[in-house]
């Protein structure tokens, strides 16, 4: 099989320790994973001596050639010609490849590891067949990795790679398994350029059923992740927006779709509240247990990470597993990002363990999650902006194009993209930065209209942002707002009514949006 034709969506990596392989034989399971969809092997085996390597080499050739399915060694230039297979893979510190292509001939598939860009336009310059571009993630099975680029870095790579011309074919390695393949295979793809292929280790290779895990992967490398679907991205105008908001504020009272919010403590109850008003049914549980089952009934999450802990981490973690596996909107508040290692860390293992339809935060929130380097925030305020008014456009467009969602950044002017549409909003009233949980309960909200809007989730959002803008104006104006106590429940007044305007069919309350199309 010459290197071009290779096909490498489903790469496996074997692993003969103990607590991957068990008491298992290794050439029976990479025999069940052939069977099951793998279609390329890399013999990965860093404590067997040089005759049991080209031993275990030649019978798991035995098995892989007549399938058509391409066997590599991992290091062992020698190994791989003492048992005739197709070719090795090199890491960084390992032969080079110009050596290793004098050695193999040019017939040899030869892949190169690259943890960097760097690395990666070496490599493929020197004319490496393909690149495992990672760690994606931490993984346990191998501990010596340089760094973890993530979904983001990965994309990075992919698109210079496309810039430079460089046709060399890729495959994400790192942590990836069936919970995350979709995902990983969705974000890092860039507009120019996305990987051939995943590369897995024990999620087939500590599979009770290899044969099954295999085709469950090959199966889900095939279609698009739940959460990737129906993305609509028409043009929208000041017209079309005032036009199609009330309609939509209409639906979500009519369906009361489920809110799942896993929010701080301080404002549980104003959030369920304002999702009441909203029209909207809430439940308020930081239990990942629960999850599943409340995903299953057709709402959205937010996860507000206001009051963070380790154990309420692996909540959200278990919930958002649970939403993305049935492509139900989740929407992340990084309350505070930036005021704490230990919340940059929170954003960090949040946005790695899953995808979020929707992020919404501050400048400093959205810059830790873009991020930047050297964010500080004095605890969960806004505080003054960095930034100025374009660089602020340019960061939200960016950063929703590296995660392929909606980037919402709240300020006296708020700035919305998906990467291809980007809008600022000017509604608004001082008085909502005078009372607890206005930020957050303005993520509840709209969390609880994508999950009625979901063709379109940044004219859902829209949607959300000024319905509850627009609500703050008007309880500002009302003759019994005195100050923040008085205006709390008028506000929550306010959000009701605009939505039994909209349910009557009144939009008139739309006209009110000041929108710019930035």
């Amino acid at each position: 099989m010459a290197p071009k034709d290779v096909d490498y969506s489903l790469y496996l990596v074997t692993d003969n320790t103990p607590a991957i392989l068990g008491d298992r034989d290794l050439v029976s399971v990479v025999q069940a994973a052939v069977q099951g969809g793998a279609t390329i092997v890399q013999l990965r085996d860093k404590t067997s001596d040089t005759g049991d390597l080209v031993r275990i080499a030649k019978e798991l050739h035995q098995v892989t050639k007549p399938a058509g399915v391409p066997l590599l060694i991992n290091d062992r230039v020698d190994v791989a010609l003492a048992s005739g297979v197709e070719g090795v893979h090199i890491g960084q510190d390992d032969l080079d490849y110009k050596t290793t292509r004098k050695i193999l001939g040019p017939e040899a598939i030869i892949g190169v590891t690259a943890n960097s860009l760097e690395e990666a336009l070496i490599a493929a310059r020197d004319g490496a067949d393909y690149l495992g571009l990672g760690a994606v993630f931490a993984t346990p099975t191998k501990e010596n990795t340089k760094s973890i680029p993530g979904t983001a870095g990965i994309q990075h790579i992919l698109t210079r790679l496309a810039e430079e011309k460089l046709d060399v074919k890729t495959v994400g390695i790192g942590g990836i398994n069936a919970k995350n393949a979709q995902r990983v295979l969705y974000q890092s793809a860039s507009a120019t350029k996305k990987l051939d292929g995943i590369a897995v280790v024990s999620a087939i290779m500590a599979a009770e059923n290899p044969e099954e895990a295999a085709e469950d992967l090959e199966m889900l490398i095939k279609i698009p992740p739940p959460f990737a679907k129906s993305i609509a991205k028409s043009a929208l105008t000041l017209s079309d927006i005032q036009t199609k908001v009330p309609a939509i504020i209409a639906k979500v009272a009519a369906k009361k779709p489920l809110c799942h919010n896993m929010t701080n403590l301080v404002v549980q109850n104003f959030a369920a509240n304002v999702a009441l008003a909203v029209g909207c049914s809430p439940i308020m549980s930081n239990n990942g247990l629960e999850a599943a089952d409340l995903a299953a009934l057709g709402g959205s999450l937010v996860i507000n990470m206001g009051t963070t802990t380790t154990d309420m981490r692996a909540n959200h973690l278990t919930a958002l597993a649970a939403y993305n596996a049935v492509g139900g909107p989740a929407i992340f508040d990084p309350v505070g990002a930036g005021a704490t290692q230990e919340r940059r860390n929170g954003v960090k293992a949040l946005m790695a363990g899953g995808y979020f339809d929707i992020i919404k935060g501050n400048e400093n929130e959205i810059r830790t999650v873009s991020g930047a380097a050297g964010v500080k925030q004095h605890g969960v305020d806004s505080g003054t902006s960095q930034l100025s008014r374009e660089e602020r456009i340019a960061l939200v467009k960016t950063t929703a194009q590296r995660e392929k969602n909606v980037i919402l950044m709240t300020g006296a002017t708020d700035f919305i993209s998906d990467g291809e549409r980007t809008f600022a909003v000017s509604n608004g009233h001082e008085l909502l930065g005078e009372i607890t949980g206005s930020g957050c309960t303005l993520g509840t909200t709209i969390a609880g209209i994508v999950a009625v809007e979901r063709k379109d989730k940044l004219l859902g959002a829209l949607a959300g942002v000024l319905m509850y803008e627009i609500a703050a104006e008007r309880a500002a104006k009302r003759g019994d707002v005195k100050g923040p106590g008085t205006f709390v429940p008028a506000f929550i007044d306010e959000l009701y009514n605009i939505r039994q305007e909209s349910v009557a069919g009144d939009g008139s309350w739309a006209q009110a949006a000041k929108v710019e199309i930035v």
